[in-house]
């Protein structure tokens, strides 16, 4: 794939950090808060970044974009966390054109997650175009791209059984709780935190455990008790966190929080208590491990837990590879029909100004010269010749380039800038 099928001046880079090299709390250094993001466009913008798109889960960090360099993307990713670039370097990686598309398949469709068939990173990537979109920061290529890796991902999920088990974080940490504890309905649940990954486990929970006695406390009031009114659960406010706490088996910690949210000081109860803390950066202080009634499990933890249905799910890894294959040479065809288009646009152009030259002298020379059918006679002449044109240059049989560049010296063409 040539630098200019996609951009003039530029390359297309994935650059970010993920678990298998990034530990959760290197990962915290580089997480992206929804404000964070939205400042990162808005800088790139500034910057003459064409196009980006940003992406903060558990598991990952990345940034997927236009750059003459891959720093420009890593600078701007350190410039609104609290990561440094020296860091970065230690736990990163940099992919570019073919390989940087061939990623952002395998991390859509769930093949990169750090609990293999995760598909909730797909939605994550619908989100991050959106907000690109919106900022005028998503260009052709990188809108077709994330639409074929949906593609990919929607045919994964429902021509592969990779996504039976435990394929996600939220229902992992049901799983360990089950597995854990015999009498799991009778235990004292309290989720503290209702985002996305607070929901989702939420729902989980409900759907598992059967358990009557959830309560859901999040800082604003509100959103627990949306989220509690659609399984009717039971919701305290943030100033009884503490009292809540001490009266729980299990205490699920889900909050955004840029710092831990819960330490030693706050468990009281002599009692045994089991602490998941599925958030990044982390939001329990490790000293709670201090306590000996405590167990703290985070989530990279969660991914380690051997699954019964692990090894089943992993022989469907080449049938998923072999649809990404599929869906990735759909997305290169259209890549291919991108490189000659500035050219076939610029050829059509020539042969407009072409016919309008010739009407002109026409229509000085002919008395009651037919100005209509002139017009719609030359346009289909036109358009006949062009996708003339265009059915060579897909060809496989003949040279592209040598192609282009014979018409662009017999039709003196300037292709026009196409991104």
């Amino acid at each position: 794939m040539q630098q200019y099928h996609i951009s003039r001046n530029t390359s297309f880079y994935a650059i970010g950090l993920s678990y298998k090299k990034a530990d959760a709390e290197i990962r915290g250094h580089f997480s992206l808060t929804e404000d964070a993001k939205i400042n990162l466009l808005n800088q790139a913008k500034t910057n003459g970044i064409e196009s980006i798109i940003v992406s903060s889960t558990c598991n990952r960090t990345e940034i997927f974009g236009f750059a003459e360099h891959p720093f420009q993307l890593i600078q701007l990713l350190c410039e609104n966390t609290n990561g440094t670039v020296e860091e970065f370097q230690k736990v990163a990686y940099v992919y570019k054109n073919k390989d940087a598309i061939s990623h952002m398949f395998r991390v859509g469709s769930g093949l990169d997650s750090q609990i293999l068939g995760d598909f909730e990173i797909i939605s994550q990537l619908k989100t991050s175009a959106r907000i690109s979109k919106k900022q005028g920061l998503l260009n052709p290529f990188i809108e077709r791209l994330v639409n074929a890796v949906i593609q990919a991902s929607k045919r994964i999920k429902t021509e592969t059984n990779i996504s039976s088990g435990a394929t996600s974080v939220s229902f992992a940490s049901v799983q360990y709780i089950m597995r854990r504890f015999e009498n799991v309905s009778e235990k004292n649940i309290l989720l503290f935190g209702t985002g996305k990954i607070g929901r989702n486990t939420c729902e989980n929970l409900v759907k598992h455990t059967k358990n009557e006695h959830i309560t859901l406390i999040n800082r604003t009031k509100g959103k627990a008790e949306a989220v509690a009114g659609k399984f009717n659960l039971i919701v305290k406010d943030y100033a009884n966190l503490q009292e809540e706490i001490n009266a729980s088996d299990i205490l699920i910690v889900a909050t955004g929080a840029q710092n831990p949210t819960i330490d030693k000081h706050i468990i009281q109860s002599k009692k045994e208590l089991l602490i998941l803390d599925l958030s990044i950066p982390k939001n329990v202080n490790n000293n709670v491990s201090e306590l000996s009634n405590v167990t703290l499990i985070h989530l990279d933890d969660l991914s380690q837990i051997t699954d019964e249905t692990l090894e089943n799910r992993k022989q469907h890894i080449p049938l998923a590879e072999s649809i990404i294959e599929d869906v990735k040479s759909e997305f290169n065809s259209w890549l291919e029909t991108r490189k000659f288009a500035p050219t076939i646009k610029a050829l059509k152009s020539k042969l407009h100004d072409f016919k309008n030259a010739e009407l002109d002298t026409q229509r000085k020379k002919m008395a009651g010269f037919n100005e209509e059918q002139a017009e719609l006679i030359s346009n289909k002449l036109i358009q006949k010749i062009t996708n003339h044109f265009a059915h060579h240059l897909k060809d496989d049989a003949f040279s592209t380039n040598e192609s282009l560049e014979l018409i662009q010296k017999v039709f003196q063409l300037q292709p026009t800038k196409h991104v």
